[in-house]
């Protein structure tokens, strides 16, 4: 049904977007990789050195396996990040290291689209997987109660996605705030880090579009089938 009725053209554009993004964030990191900071710290060193300076001694700091798998686990208050960022002395590795930690300055400041997303999260999980499911199990047999149920699981889902802009530019204007201030990498390479987080932040704003096209696919779908 996804890749043979005619409304998948709505979702087209997006797709192409969300394409187009994941493919800026791999070769942008991928070029600043090789760019090394005159500091010679490692993301490690930076995120640590940022965590402590801002009295965030219990947050660790975890090495984790794969590629940009960098993150901030508000639950446990660990921030892990991948091999390349964890041990490499790159402006793409120290930009996204500080970002990671400008989740957890975040935290520790209340930031409140933080703590809606964190509170979101569950749902938009459950909605995520069963919105779909139900929507079109509902479109098949003419049920339309369970094809709402399924929008609105989906809506749910989109609720989460939005609310993550706002607390990933959030974190990287924390970011690049801690290193020029910090004297982690010098103002030339600043607009380097600058990149790469502007980069990985379009991928986050390309799964809201392809998110918002989905939905409106969906209550054109609803509302052809009702006709």
């Amino acid at each position: 049904m996804f890749f043979y009725d005619p409304t998948f053209i709505l979702v087209l554009p997006a797709l192409l977007f969300a394409l187009y993004a994941q493919a800026k964030v791999n070769s942008t990191f991928q070029r600043y990789l090789r760019v090394y900071a005159s500091s010679g710290m490692t993301g490690a060193e930076v995120a640590r050195r940022i965590l402590d300076s801002n009295g965030l001694y219990d947050v660790a700091v975890e090495r984790i396996q794969g590629h940009l798998t960098d993150h901030y686990d508000p639950r446990q208050r660990v921030l892990r990040l991948s091999p390349s960022v964890y041990g490499g002395t790159s402006v793409a590795a120290l930009g996204v290291a500080a970002h990671e930690a400008g989740h957890a300055l975040q935290h520790a400041n209340d930031y409140v689209p933080l703590g809606i997303r964190n509170n979101l999260f569950p749902v938009a999980s459950i909605g995520s997987q069963m919105a779909f499911p139900l929507f079109f199990m509902g479109l098949v047999f003419s049920w339309d109660t369970l094809m709402l149920v399924g929008i609105w699981f989906f809506i749910a889902a989109l609720a989460f996605q939005v609310v993550t802009l706002p607390v990933e530019f959030n974190a990287s204007r924390r970011a690049i705030a801690q290193l020029s201030t910090g004297g982690y990498i010098t103002q030339n390479e600043l607009p380097h880090a600058k990149r790469v987080l502007d980069a990985a932040a379009l991928t986050y704003v390309a799964a809201a579009a392809m998110s918002l096209s989905q939905l409106f696919r969906l209550l054109v779908l609803r509302n052809s089938r009702r006709d």
